[in-house]
């Protein structure tokens, strides 16, 4: 028996109304119905954060929720980052000045966590930001260059811009 659930969710701004299985993850819906592959699948137990997404305005690992517990809620994805298509915003581009990104797996997650850091916190001191993303694994950068970033995204104007 295939059975489906209508699910209404608001994804990067658009509403969306999709029929899913129960069992189909976050990470799925976004990456295979949606067509968002900026969430990246990693460990699929959720300890790695590249899955990373806003729901709600809170950073979840979308290989962990399942579609149908989003429905009725906000869900951003790094795609949903930027202030207009073909536009980075100042975290972005403080990523890419400070050259925060590498292999660029872990970027997306890594995205998000500083994105709702600095939606809490404007002005971050280092310690909160390696608090923040402590829960997100990379193998490249040694996170010396993530943490510079966030600090020099928070030196550009106010950093509630970057969200």
């Amino acid at each position: 028996m295939n059975f489906k659930k209508t699910i209404q969710l608001v994804v990067n701004g658009a509403a969306v109304q999709r029929d899913v299985e129960p069992r189909t993850t976050l990470l799925d819906f976004l990456r295979e119905d949606l067509g968002l592959s900026g969430t990246h699948m990693g460990c699929e137990h959720g300890v790695c954060g590249a899955c990373a997404v806003l729901l709600d305005d809170a950073p979840v690992r979308s290989c962990c929720i399942f579609a149908v517990q989003a429905d009725d809620q906000r869900v951003t994805t790094v795609e949903g980052l930027a202030p207009k298509r073909g536009q980075m915003s100042k975290l972005q581009d403080a990523f890419c000045e400070k050259h925060g990104l590498q292999c660029g797996y872990c970027t997306p997650g890594m995205l998000i966590a500083c994105t709702a850091l600095l939606a809490q916190h404007p002005q971050p001191t280092e310690a909160q930001v390696r608090d923040a993303i402590s829960g997100n694994l990379c193998r490249c950068t040694g996170y010396q260059q993530i943490v510079d970033a966030v600090m020099y995204a928070t030196t550009q104007g106010d950093a509630r811009e970057s969200i």
